[in-house]
């Protein structure tokens, strides 16, 4: 097998193939949903280099393999014939169980709170901002173009966002760092 060169120059003319169809322009609403979602999961990678523990990490790296899935659905204008449509219902739930399981370990919010705190809360306050904006670039995706992106996959984006601020507030607990309370601007 002969080394593959990272560098093609098919992308020069600002275009992008699509796996299983056609060139589209590189701010397609696809390419921009399935560039957020790998923009996600880079910000995950930067909450598990801040030591989250190694449960959170194992956890985040069982998302970041999530994300690269739903990267494929999202860059294949025809996922069901590619046998990319991954995420489904199980892995809805597991997000949800680890929201509980969190959300458990922290006490229950009382007030807004800025993202801050240890370096893999900040992380996760920021991949979980990353997150909400891919979810809007999905929405975008399928209520400009009617695609066929499965409602699970929107479900999914959603539900990672919830558990992502939970996150983020485990992982200052789990450093006994208090959370950072918003407080209104004086006038």
């Amino acid at each position: 097998m002969s080394d593959m060169k990272i560098y093609t120059r098919t992308g020069d003319a600002g275009s992008t193939g699509l796996f299983g169809g056609p060139r589209v322009s590189k701010d397609d609403d696809r390419i921009e949903a399935y560039g957020t979602v790998d923009e996600l999961n880079a910000a995950l990678g930067m909450a598990r280099a801040a030591d989250p523990g190694e449960t959170m990490d194992a956890h985040l790296q069982a998302i970041q393999s999530e994300l690269f899935s739903i990267g494929a659905e999202l860059a294949t204008p025809d996922p069901d014939q590619h046998q990319l449509r991954i995420i489904g219902a199980t892995h809805i739930a597991q997000l949800e169980a680890w929201i509980d399981e969190y959300e458990a370990q922290v006490e229950p919010l009382k007030h807004f709170i800025l993202p801050a705190g240890c370096a893999a809360s900040a992380n996760l306050h920021l991949a979980r901002g990353i997150c909400r904006r891919a979810e809007r670039r999905v929405v975008t995706l399928v209520r400009h173009h009617e695609t066929n992106v499965s409602e699970e996959l929107m479900v999914y984006l959603n539900r990672l966002g919830d558990l992502l601020f939970v996150l983020a507030r485990a992982a200052n607990q789990r450093l006994q760092i208090p959370e950072t309370k918003w407080q209104k601007p004086e006038n």
